[in-house]
């Protein structure tokens, strides 16, 4: 599949000017904007979701993170870089696009995990 035939394909990737949110919009029309700290506490890296579906960490106190870097990965994907030296999550264009349709859910697990371990 082709770019121009790919309707997860983005046509606009921003960070906010205080670098707390990304902004992508694909050429479905979709429209999502998504916090660095949803972005890191659930990164696709290894280490935050582990090597199984058991291992799964929760990363702790990234309300405050920003995304101080945007490095392009293929033509699939991008990897973030954080304010706290993560930079090991690739984001793929249907991932950021799955986080965007998810990300209140998301956020709301997450919230509770965090709750759960004190």
């Amino acid at each position: 599949m082709n770019a121009s035939s790919d309707p997860l394909w983005p046509s606009e990737l921003r960070c906010s000017a205080d670098k707390k949110y990304l902004s992508i919009r694909f050429e479905n029309g979709d429209n999502f904007t998504l916090s660095a700290e949803l972005l890191r506490v659930e990164s696709p890296s290894a280490e935050v979701q582990g090597h199984g579906s058991d291992q799964k960490k929760t990363p702790l106190n990234k309300g405050d993170v920003q995304i101080l870097g945007i490095e392009p990965v293929g033509s699939y994907a991008v990897r973030l870089i954080f304010s706290d030296s993560h930079d090991t999550g690739i984001f793929s264009w249907v991932l950021l696009h799955d986080y965007g349709v998810r990300q209140e859910a998301m956020m709301a697990d997450y919230q509770a995990r965090v709750v759960a371990l004190g």
